[in-house]
């Protein structure tokens, strides 16, 4: 068996090359499925791809996974709103407000049905503020209620662990 062992990368098929033949096809008035066969790709990539460059075009297309795109929250709920309340077609309002990914708006529309405009504002981000090491310091009796809560704690598991065993032993009929 003296072959040559090669090292496939299966990613090749979705890189930046196919992205810019892809784009050269879509040119030309071909469809996502065409395009899929041609290039080998599975057809809801390429179908991604197209609305891709139907949005934002052949730049936005290529650039794709390079960074990601950050929308205010403006453009966030007309987006959602024109999809939702306005009847708009996803591919219409990528177009529209310039959403490069269907991902995005997909999960914009759902917040926005689930909550209205407010679920789409922007979240704080890390620790909420205490809890760091220049939080204000406990007081005494707070350090003390915290021992106590503890200390139930563990009792209770404790209490628990018995029981099992206790239980255990009364069906099998030995001492643990």
């Amino acid at each position: 068996m003296g072959g040559i062992l090669m090292s496939i990368d299966l990613r090749y098929g979705h890189g930046r090359a196919a992205r810019s033949l892809a784009a050269d096809l879509f040119a030309e008035g071909r469809g996502y499925e065409s395009v899929a066969r041609e290039l080998g790709v599975p057809a809801m990539a390429v179908r991604k791809w197209q609305q891709t460059y139907r949005a934002v075009g052949r730049d936005g297309l290529l650039s794709m996974g390079e960074t990601r795109a950050r929308y205010d929250y403006e453009t966030k709920v007309a987006a959602a709103r024109a999809v939702v309340d306005g009847g708009a077609t996803r591919a219409e309002a990528m177009r529209r407000f310039g959403i490069a990914g269907s991902s995005s708006l997909d999960r914009w529309c759902r917040l926005y049905r689930e909550g209205g405009a407010e679920a789409l504002r922007p979240r704080p981000r890390g620790r909420p503020g205490g809890s760091g090491p220049g939080a204000a310091p406990r007081t005494r009796e707070e350090r003390l209620e915290e021992r106590v809560r503890k200390l139930e704690a563990q009792v209770a598991y404790l209490k628990k662990s018995i029981a099992l065993k206790a239980e255990l032993s009364s069906r099998t009929g030995r001492r643990p």
